[in-house]
């Protein structure tokens, strides 16, 4: 089970106005960065940054951390 996920990324994007193709056109976020959010696949600090940067929000807007089921 994946304990980081990308999931609060999904609905600030679609709030944002911004779409996986401005992403990658416009800011310049590579279709690799796109491919492994979607498969809650890591990330750099730096990409995290930029996202908020350019979908002007925190960091808990992108990522959240969910303890695994039976983890103490």
């Amino acid at each position: 089970m994946k304990m980081i996920v990308y999931d609060p990324f999904w609905e600030t994007l679609k709030k944002s106005g911004e779409s996986t193709y401005t992403l990658i056109h416009n800011h310049n976020i590579s279709s690799a960065t796109i491919d492994r959010l979607r498969h809650n696949r890591g990330i750099s600090t730096l990409k995290i940054d930029d996202l908020c940067r350019i979908l002007n929000c925190g960091v808990a807007d992108i990522i959240e951390y969910k303890k695994e089921a039976g983890s103490a």
